[in-house]
């Protein structure tokens, strides 16, 4: 091979694999590599000493690189050019040096040396291979310092929507974190009356009030963690609601009621923990302690969820206010299930769940002989059973949702509490003197003497709630047999063994005059009717209440609430009381 061949070929490695190495090689490199740790410093995965020190670390290794290349352009000797054509225009390096295309150089004299130029090629090639090396060795330690290792994802976070939360991916798992706080200062007055068994008015109490106190909702931190594995969605739920006030024990937990005391502390009541697995194809399981689906969504369109509403006890408040429970429909509660939700085909979606069963509860107490109003049951062969259908639809600019479902339970073994007085006449020592001498006892007997006798409670919902641009309505009804009122089982079986009929209903208008302002107005009443051979004049026949309230929207957290609110109570006999109550405060949900 001549020497002007191989003076050609020297050439064309040089710039191949020096020149164009360095020029794709390390300024690929260098690039790439910036832009990530920028990427990764954006959007907080690594702190601002993290970012220098690892940018630095590449920066060595890319101006090493570089003096290498700028070693070997430099050693390169003149040539004497025969002749340059028009195709060989000049080539420069990543470091804007010019770099000599081949042509015909001569040998000899002040000309390359064939073998020299291969080793400065070979040395820039691996000077090159080297800095890419040392900068994917950074990234892994950098990777493994952060415990990113075996093919994880980095920690991140996903844009923060306003009232979704603050959402983390952590590899293929989603972890959000939501929650709200709320606080409000609420003055009641009662108007008066007697009192009534089962009412949820103060009106009897006789005494102003002035309270600090949650609304509807307590203070809420939920944990959601969510993935997808083997095409199974999966989910977990945490959810704990602490209120502001001290808690006093009772049937209800931490709903039972306040205890103004010193030295108090506030409930927790961790109502949420389940998990959920499907999809949207063949639908979802849910297993664990959730919102019932009887009820669910009368409470979640009801606008008092944040603010008051009726207060239930203001001078002693607790973890929350009975907002409209009991006077529009009967509480949803938190209840350990099992359920599965159907996907979503053409708008409609059905729901199915076997759930804890709950107590026949006497709420309205005892009369003025000691003996219960309503019957109470503690028996439970089968489960509660609770179903419900939803249907979504759009018309033009109107939003729309009608829903309705059921609840069965078997309640068995009712029994009553009765009071038992007995009175025997003691003698003086005369023999001719007596006095009388009276001994009481209660205790819970059969509603039939000598029989053990159930009954099974049912009930039915249908609500619907519509959306048309500034404007919302909801509209709701519920019937049941047994259900009670209030809560689920309260005074649903009278003392003589037999079922009550219930029924109630509320309706919601909400205009927002822009998007920070709007005004809510609600009007919902609760009926409880006696049961067949029943005569019980004190017991409650109606709750009713109107509601009022102004919403300001201060961020996209905080918002202001104004509220007014009247609650009466009716007996079945001549009772009646009723409460005034105002409320100003604020809740913060994220």
């Amino acid at each position: 091979m001549s020497a002007g061949k191989l003076a050609r070929i020297g050439a064309v490695v040089v710039m191949a694999s020096g020149g164009a190495s360095l020029a794709c090689v390390d300024e690929a490199w260098a690039d790439d590599y910036s832009e990530l740790l920028d990427i990764l410093k954006a959007k907080g995965s690594l702190t601002q000493g993290e970012y220098r020190g690892l940018l630095a670390h590449h920066l060595q290794h890319v101006h090493e690189a570089a003096t290498s290349a700028a070693r070997t352009q430099q050693y390169v000797p003149a040539a004497r050019h025969m002749g340059t054509t028009a195709a060989h225009a000049p080539m420069r390096t990543a470091m804007g040096q010019a770099v000599q295309p081949p042509g015909q150089i001569e040998i000899g004299g002040n000309g390359m040396d064939p073998d020299y130029v291969l080793a400065q090629a070979q040395q820039a090639a691996a000077s090159a291979q080297a800095s890419a090396a040392s900068a994917e060795s950074t990234w892994l330690a950098a990777q493994h310092s952060m415990g990113l290792g075996s093919g994880m994802s980095l920690v991140r976070m996903e844009k923060y929507v306003p009232g979704k939360g603050l959402t983390f991916k952590a590899g293929p798992i989603d972890i959000n974190l939501s929650g709200f706080i709320n606080g409000f200062y609420t003055y009641n007055s009662p108007a008066g009356g007697m009192p009534v068994a089962g009412g949820v008015s103060t009106g009897s109490s006789g005494f102003d009030s002035s309270a600090l106190r949650n609304g509807l909702l307590p203070a809420g931190l939920i944990l959601k963690l969510s993935t997808t594995q083997n095409g199974i969605d999966l989910a977990a739920v945490m959810g704990m609601y602490p209120g502001i006030n001290n808690a006093k024990n009772g049937a209800f937990n931490a709903n039972t009621g306040g205890s103004p005391v010193g030295l108090g502390t506030a409930g927790i009541d961790f109502r949420q923990v389940y998990v959920t697995a499907g999809n949207k194809k063949w639908g979802t399981f849910k297993i664990g302690r959730d919102l019932g689906i009887f009820g669910g969504d009368a409470i979640l369109d009801d606008a008092t969820l944040l603010s008051v509403g009726s207060t239930g006890s203001n001078s002693a408040p607790g973890n929350t206010s009975l907002g409209r429970i009991g006077v529009g429909y009967v509480y949803a509660d938190w209840i350990p299930q099992i359920s599965y939700q159907s996907p979503t085909i053409k708008g409609f979606q059905g729901t199915i769940g076997i759930l804890q069963p709950l107590d026949e509860f006497d709420f309205s107490g005892a009369d003025g002989n000691g003996n219960a109003y309503s019957a109470a049951s503690t028996q439970h062969s089968s489960p509660m059973i609770q179903g419900k259908v939803t249907y979504d639809f759009k018309i033009g600019g109107l939003s729309a949702r009608i829903w309705a479902s059921f609840l069965t339970q078997h309640q068995q073994d009712l029994t009553v509490s009765k009071t038992t007085t007995v009175t025997t006449q003691l003698l003086e020592a005369d023999g001719v003197t007596a006095f009388p001498y009276s001994t009481t006892s209660t205790a819970d007997v059969s509603v039939i003497p000598g029989q053990k006798h159930g009954v099974t409670a049912e009930a039915g919902e249908i609500g619907t709630k519509l959306t048309y641009g500034p404007a919302q309505f909801v509209g709701y009804y519920y019937r049941g047999s047994g259900l009670g009122t209030t809560g689920l089982f309260f005074d649903g079986v009278a003392s003589n063994g037999r079922k009550r009929a219930s029924e109630g209903y509320y309706v919601q208008m909400m205009y927002n005059f822009t998007k920070k302002f709007k005004l809510v107005g609600s009007y919902g009443v609760s009926n409880l009717y006696l049961a067949p051979g029943e005569k019980d004049p004190d017991l409650v026949r109606r709750n009713e209440s109107e509601v009022g309230a102004a919403y300001y929207k201060m961020t996209d957290w905080l918002n202001l609430v104004a509220e007014y609110a009247h609650t009466s109570s009716a007996a079945h006999g001549p009772y009646k009381e009723s409460d005034n109550s105002a409320s100003g405060g604020m809740i913060l949900l994220f």
